[in-house]
């Protein structure tokens, strides 16, 4: 059976990543266009992706989460497109409005891939769409935004399960003794002040540790990229690591980045390098959950958003292993 929505298609909207050391360098230059960067910083960025691989996963796990929600709405009986719009690479947000134009879409529903509210997580994206509509001109969709719910029931659920998971790579039967670190992206305090990020990610946090059982648990931030002037959110998550042995007497930390929603360059070397880094040296034992990249209750999630109709915990995965027969 088919069902009706007002959506002639579904566009995930998202950051974007170099696909290869090649496109490294002309992607930090559209990031960075208009912002004063040294150049120093400017190379240690470019060593990070190296360090990576020389790409970034960001554009394939999004393109991922999109066949996903295709796949989850196919089986609810919604038949729209699902595409992918990406603010620093290709697709870009303004070639993916002109090609559904061309096939005939006339309202779209632009879903920000984050969480947490704030205008670096929101705003800019809305912002970049809308610059692109105004620059298609007459023959623009309209579009309605959205962003998954920071305490969605199946949110949360995801983000337990990639901890637990991390938490069986440690080999421990329950969190006692140990501490969970919960990172997300620092952004400038005054831009926090103005809406709800922190409160929205403490939400999330406290949802997740309840879940899986942690009663030590910390919110800290990363990848902070602004002036050393200006007054960005802390702890950053290696100062607490650095800490742990002589503040808590813990020597075990989970670390989980609930502030993204796919695995890249700031998981994968901040995480993954810096910050394992910094617990080897301090003595901590490090284990770092997965991001949710296409889990099937992220998915499910992202299908409430098109279709409006609530889903449970066991719908959401009755879908994808309907999908995967």
């Amino acid at each position: 059976m088919t069902h009706a929505t007002p959506f002639d298609a579904v566009v995930l909207i998202g950051f974007g990543g170099p696909t290869s050391p090649e496109e490294i360098r002309p992607f930090l230059d559209r990031v960075l266009e208009g912002r004063p960067v040294p150049r120093a910083r400017y190379e240690d960025v470019v060593r990070h992706y190296e360090r990576i691989g020389g790409r970034s996963p960001f554009n394939e796990l999004t393109q991922r989460q999109a066949d996903a929600l295709a796949g989850v709405l196919r089986i609810e009986g919604v038949e729209i497109p699902v595409r992918v719009g990406l603010r620093h690479a290709a697709p870009f947000i303004e070639e993916t409005l002109r090609d559904l134009a061309a096939e005939g879409a006339r309202h779209l529903l632009g879903i920000v891939l984050a969480a947490h509210e704030s205008e670096a997580s929101w705003e800019r994206y809305v912002e970049s769409a809308e610059e692109a509509r105004r620059r298609i001109g007459a023959g623009a969709p309209t579009m309605t935004y959205a962003h998954p719910s920071f305490d969605h029931p199946l949110l949360v659920r995801a983000h337990a399960q990639r901890v637990r998971e991390a938490h069986e790579r440690m080999r421990r039967d329950t969190f006692a003794g140990m501490t969970l670190i919960f990172t997300a992206h620092s952004i400038p305090q005054a831009m926090a002040d103005r809406g709800p990020y922190v409160r929205e990610l403490v939400g999330t946090a406290a949802l997740v540790a309840e879940a899986v059982g942690a009663p030590d648990w910390h919110l800290a931030y990363q990848s902070r990229s602004g002036s050393p002037s200006e007054r960005w959110l802390e702890p950053d998550v290696c100062q607490v690591l650095r800490r742990l042995p002589s503040g808590s007497g813990r020597r075990e930390a989970v670390v989980a980045p609930i502030g993204f929603v796919c695995d890249h360059v700031e998981v994968l070397y901040d995480l993954d390098v810096e910050a394992a880094e910094v617990a080897a040296t301090a003595g901590v034992r490090m284990e770092r959950a997965r991001a949710l990249n296409d889990h099937p209750d992220f998915v499910a999630v992202l299908a409430e958003l098109v279709t409006g109709r609530p889903k449970d915990a066991g719908g959401a995965h009755d879908s994808m292993e309907s999908l995967s027969r």
